[in-house]
């Protein structure tokens, strides 16, 4: 930094498509800060290095962070800046010391930022040049500036970098994709000539496998997706990969049938480049999911910046989609009812503890049983006591956290699978011994959000933010809260987490809630040093009225609504739950859910299993004289 005269060097968790988990290529600010979580910023200065993440990890960074080296950042609280406004003040003070007064320059690889970022950055030091130091609007790279020249710094320390990962694509089946590459790069087209592009760019890797009826194994860690950017013409498709992607036959065939050329991965930012050199041409990208190497070639004349067309079509899972979904997750029951049966008879019949790692094996070794498993679909969570507390915890044998499980603390165990034909995530707080007063009463209101969300119904045009109270309000009714959202979007053998679409307080995000799209409903409660508590289903959006499914009702004027039907086939733990605090309707819903959990699940069980035999226990109906 010295050296290239930096005063500040950011350092993202991001690949160059924003991924959520990102190849261990692209783990920097791992490396460099020794937290693992897969959200945070490091913000290096001359005299100070620094972390921010959100809600979701702050346990977790305050554990593993070295506080002589770094000082945590808890992104969201009212008296912590976001980065671009510290920076901001960072430029102002340094403009009101040096002499001869000079900016603040800040270094980056605008391959792992977001373009949306840098313009955050650049109205940050505008309003800050404007009201500290009275500096006129279009002047703001007096106090600071953004240096992108020079490669990224992290790479020349970490030796032992791993190679970006090159692992094959592979066809995505049509019975469960249900509609055809070319009639995807039909729909696309369809929507560029009402925008008036001439080229689309798909940055994001979940876009890219949807588009493409293509998932991959290998370049990230339970996500089905490979590394690679697409761009849509009125003539041409282009991919851009490592040509050893797509070195299959069948893969092969798949992409020339719909025109398709490969190119080189590398070459994505110059071909947008020369597209933009053309008079009139137009390029649609939506800006906040793209790197900012890519949108700083576009010039604004040339720039539509909107959600691109696949977005809007992922989210809104279409009928073979939704059957593969639904047949993911009685697939998945099974494994789960096989994998409590074991979890039982270690703890209460053999009276053994097990450790947060074999439990992990255990259940990942269930999953991989069933037919189509492909990998988890995120890092396996599962918390004893304390740990339940870390919101985003995995255990490791090499940690000091790691605990055993026994009779005398909870275990919050937070999982899912990745099939060839859907994706899973699932979230159960288990207890085998007796709980206290305290937990149970958490544990009940934490069911009674997940129960009110559930039967909620709700008119068309209705964006998640609005259902995130129905979640909270039990535990609000005694001041309590959780910090993260209730419930994020789920791809179809895809990402488990998928937007546009969430719930959650952050009424910013207006994406309204549409009939096809999958969510998950998990509300929490946790207790630092205690215990955490959450209890998560996954749900498919449908018509109320199931007439509106068809066509022609399109055009009526009756207004439309929506209701939420279970996805997640797995029973919830009743003798952890106060009835006293449950309505008769909430009783009846968990007896209808264990129901239609027993009906689904049991017929892939065989008869007298221990497995069988768990679930039929576990589906009882609840005990309404309590505990």
């Amino acid at each position: 930094m010295k050296d290239l005269d930096l005063d500040v060097y950011l350092v993202p968790s991001d690949d160059p498509h924003l991924s959520e988990y990102v190849p261990t290529a692209y783990e920097r600010r791992a490396f460099l800060t020794g937290f693992k979580g897969s959200a945070g910023t490091a913000v290096i200065t001359q005299d100070a290095a620094c972390l921010w993440t959100d809600s979701r990890y702050w346990n977790e960074a305050g554990l593993q962070l070295d506080p002589d080296c770094w000082t945590l950042q808890k992104a969201g609280l009212a008296d912590t800046l976001t980065i671009p406004k510290w920076l901001a003040a960072a430029a102002v003070k340094k403009y009101g010391q040096s002499d001869p007064q000079t900016p603040l320059k800040v270094g980056m690889d605008p391959f792992v930022h977001a373009a949306s970022f840098a313009k955050e950055l650049e109205t940050a030091f505008a309003e800050a040049a404007a009201d500290e130091l009275n500096i006129a609007d279009g002047e703001a790279t007096k106090i600071g500036v953004l240096d992108t020249s020079n490669e990224n710094l992290v790479d020349p320390i970490w030796t032992d970098r791993p190679e970006v990962p090159t692992s094959p694509f592979r066809v995505h089946p049509m019975e469960y994709a249900g509609v055809s590459l070319e009639d995807k790069i039909t729909a696309v087209r369809k929507e560029m000539k009402e925008k008036k592009a001439t080229m689309t760019v798909l940055c994001t890797l979940d876009d890219v496998a949807y588009f493409l009826n293509m998932r991959a194994m290998g370049d990230i860690d339970t996500c089905p997706v490979g590394i690679a950017y697409v761009t849509v013409e009125a003539d041409q498709i282009s991919l851009y990969c490592d040509p050893r992607k797509v070195e299959s036959s069948a893969v092969q065939s798949h992409l020339n049938d719909a025109g398709v050329t490969i190119k080189p991965y590398d070459s994505v930012v110059a071909e947008v480049d020369a597209h933009c050199q053309t008079a009139g041409n137009k390029v649609w990208i939506d800006l906040s999911r793209a790197n900012y190497a890519l949108s700083a070639v576009i010039p604004e004349k040339s720039l539509i910046n909107s959600q691109n067309a696949v977005t809007p079509m992922k989210a809104c899972k279409n009928d073979a989609e939704l059957e593969g979904i639904r047949k993911a997750h009685i697939v998945d029951g099974v494994a789960m009812a096989k994998f409590m049966a074991w979890l039982t008879e270690e703890i209460v019949g053999k009276g053994r503890s097990v450790s947060e790692v074999e439990i992990d094996e255990v259940l990942t070794s269930c999953r991989a049983e069933q037919p189509g498993f492909k990998e988890v679909s995120f890092p396996t969570i599962a918390g004893v006591g304390p740990n339940g507390a870390i919101v985003h915890y995995r255990a490791s044998t090499d940690s000091d956290l790691m605990r055993h499980l026994d009779t005398v603390n909870p275990i919050l165990i937070d999982s899912g699978g990745q099939y060839e034909y859907g994706t899973t995530d699932v979230t159960r707080t288990w207890h085998f011994g007796k709980p206290t007063d305290e937990f149970v009463d958490y544990y009940t209101r934490v069911l009674k959000g997940n129960i009110g969300v559930d039967v909620m119904q709700f008119p068309e045009n209705t964006p998640g933010f609005v259902l995130d109270v129905l979640a909270r309000q039990n535990l609000w009714a005694i001041g309590k809260d959780y910090g993260h959202g209730t419930g994020h979007g789920v791809g179809a053998a895809l990402n488990v987490h998928e937007g546009p679409m969430g719930i959650s307080p952050r009424w910013t995000n207006k994406e309204v809630l549409k009939n096809g799209m999958v969510l998950s409903n998990e509300p929490g409660y946790y207790e630092d040093g205690k215990f955490g508590i959450r209890i998560e289903n996954l749900m498919e959006i449908q018509y109320v009225n199931p007439g509106h499914n068809n066509a022609e009702e399109e055009s009526s004027s009756e207004k439309k609504f929506f209701k939420f039907s279970k996805l997640t086939m797995i029973p919830i733990q009743t003798n952890l739950i106060n009835v006293d605090l449950l309505s008769a309707d909430e009783m009846n819903w968990l007896d209808s859910y264990h129901e239609e959990v027993l009906e689904k699940v049991s017929p892939h069980l065989d008869e007298g299993s221990p497995a069988l035999q768990w679930l039929q226990q576990s589906c009882k109906p609840i005990d309404r004289k309590g505990r």
